[in-house]
């Protein structure tokens, strides 16, 4: 049995905005994670055969489903024939159909004699028992999901894109909901590609991830290497980490494998130890720190293997759910960080008070600008 395997490589021209993007995916789910306006739904519609490519291929289990090129015959075989499932971001059930009439409209013409059994199968599969007569407007965001999964799925595709597939949901269901579509994308066993600008989805859902702006692939992996700490200067700021500290490396700790950095003009008297780098004493650096790998104390702790202690007065406290971003004035530099609603009531913070930031020197990673 050959494996599922598809491969894209991908240049179109919009206006001024220039897509030119690449990637392979076997079975599991690829993230394209990015800002709107990225190329992301430019990228599915190419390998679904909603949008034609200037140039470039797309090839799934072997067949050639679009070739533009130099070489060879041009290839554009139209969407109905890649057995490529989609689901939209809006989920584009049709309104006036119930849920089975909606799952049956995923299967090909020539198996509609079949549609009873499938479309009993796939609403037991999505856990839709009982819903069967109901209209989309009847259903819960979640089961309106569980509906245009089924329908994508209902024609056995070799290939599924998912299209930002919480986003008219709201953040408590998007929780429920993100190991529920894992474990159905998973039985599924075929390649997907699923696009989010979500760093919680992209963690949670996702074998490999491509983080794509402005049209090209600024990075790729495995998700916690990729948008955990991640190694370029947009990269970070796409992914969201709150804490970018410009600093000079004082000093190299090869026995500890931590290096010293120290602020220079506005942060004068910052220093942190950070894991050792290929870096020379006196380098400008940029240093990242996730706000959540912050914790903040009354006072300075004592005995404590955290290399980091830094001083500040609160500046700012903002709802951020589930919990809340703190900010720290520490010598010239805002730091933030997240703590939780009990931690904000216990701590009894408020703009003015003096704390203390404490971290691990594991926790900051060096930012390529």
């Amino acid at each position: 049995m050959i494996e599922p395997l598809l491969r894209a490589t991908i240049q179109k021209q919009i206006g001024s905005f220039h897509l030119e993007v690449e990637l392979s995916a076997g079975p599991g789910v690829l993230l394209l994670f990015g800002p709107s306006g990225a190329g992301k739904t430019q990228t599915l519609n190419a390998i679904a055969g909603l949008s034609t490519p200037d140039a470039g291929e797309v090839v799934l289990n072997g067949k050639t489903l679009f070739c533009r090129g130099p070489e060879g015959p041009p290839v554009n075989l139209p969407a109905r024939e890649r057995q490529v499932g989609y689901v939209f971001q809006d989920y584009a059930l049709f309104p006036h159909l119930t849920v089975e009439e909606n799952i049956a409209f995923g299967l090909p013409p020539d198996v509609r004699h079949e549609a009873p059994e499938r479309v009993l199968e796939l609403v037991q599969t999505y856990q839709l028992d009982g819903l069967e007569q109901r209209r989309p407007l009847e259903l819960s965001g979640g089961q309106q999901q569980r509906v245009a999964l089924a329908r994508a799925l209902a024609s056995n595709p070799q290939a599924l894109l998912l299209d930002e597939p919480f986003s008219s949901l709201d953040a408590e269901l998007r929780r429920e909901l993100r190991r529920e579509l894992r474990n159905f994308l998973r039985a599924a066993h075929i390649p997907v590609v699923l696009v989010t600008h979500d760093r919680e989805d992209a963690l949670a859902l996702g074998d490999m991830v491509q983080v794509i702006d402005g049209g090209r692939c600024l990075a790729q992996g495995e998700p916690l290497q990729v948008l955990g700490q991640p190694g370029q200067g947009r990269v970070a700021r796409l992914v969201g980490v709150e804490n970018l500290l410009p600093l000079r490396v004082e000093r190299c700790n090869s026995a500890d494998g931590t290096m010293v950095c120290v602020g220079e003009g506005a942060p004068q008297g910052l220093r942190l130890e950070v894991p050792l780098a290929d870096c020379r004493e006196g380098e400008q650096v940029t240093v990242g720190l996730r706000a959540s790998d912050i914790i903040l104390a009354g006072e300075e702790p004592r005995h404590t293997s955290a290399r980091n202690r830094l001083q500040g007065v609160v500046t700012r406290v903002e709802p951020r759910p589930p919990g809340y971003e703190v900010v720290l004035d520490c010598g010239g530099v805002p730091l933030c960080c997240r703590i939780t609603g009990s931690s904000l009531t216990e701590m009894g913070i408020r703009p003015g008070q003096t704390l203390w930031a404490v971290f691990k020197a594991s926790s900051c990673f060096l930012v390529q600008e």
